[in-house]
């Protein structure tokens, strides 16, 4: 399962997420980042209660960036540890912004 909390303050998206975006859960994901965005620039992403991201959860990340790279790109916010690990060992926290917890 996965919720999603969406917040648009004039060119940023701000989307809160808790539970897993996995295969299931990605296209959900998909549609609250790119649905209605025109004049979206950058997305934030706070991952403080996201327990899991799966290789279909990363492929709508780099998707992301790659639309909003020229606005401010994707920033990752807060993501535990097990997440965190997702992105340091795949290369995408060198692509993305990411804000861990206590920096």
């Amino acid at each position: 399962m996965l919720n999603i909390q969406k917040q648009d303050d004039k060119a940023t998206r701000t989307l809160t997420l808790s539970g897993r975006v996995d295969t299931v859960t990605a296209a959900e994901l998909e549609a609250a980042i790119f649905t209605d965005a025109d004049g979206i620039a950058a997305v934030i992403l706070d991952m403080a209660a996201l327990e899991y991201m799966s290789s279909a959860g990363l492929r709508v990340l780099l998707a992301a960036q790659k639309r909003f790279a020229a606005g401010g790109g994707v920033t990752v916010r807060r993501p535990n540890e097990t997440v965190a690990e997702v992105l340091d060992m795949t290369g995408f926290s060198d692509i993305l912004t990411v804000e861990r917890a206590g920096e």
